[in-house]
């Protein structure tokens, strides 16, 4: 992975555990908070970094994807980057 790849993965982690347990993250958020630390003014350059990391945090079963309250296996179309969570915490409604 590369470096950008590995910030991207680092940031999402970050992300998440400054957030109540089940919620949720957009992939933008985390596209943005990397551009703004590289001074770049496009963060949609870092979305394949983000989707990349995303998808390796889900093979390592680190996080889970979700769209409107569903758990998606794959990351495919719309989703929400979240933790995993036990099976009585709280779900995060926009996620």
């Amino acid at each position: 992975m590369s470096s950008s790849g590995e910030n991207a993965r680092a940031l999402t982690l970050a992300l998440l555990a400054g957030r109540a347990e089940g919620a949720t993250i957009c992939p933008s958020e985390v596209a943005r908070a990397l551009a703004a630390a590289a001074r770049k003014a496009d963060w949609r350059g870092e979305m394949a970094n983000v989707h990349q990391a995303v998808d390796g945090l889900v093979a390592e079963g680190l996080v889970r994807l979700s769209w409107k309250g569903e758990a998606k296996r794959v990351r495919e179309g719309a989703y929400r980057i979240g933790r995993l969570v036990s099976p009585e915490a709280p779900k995060d409604r926009r996620g």
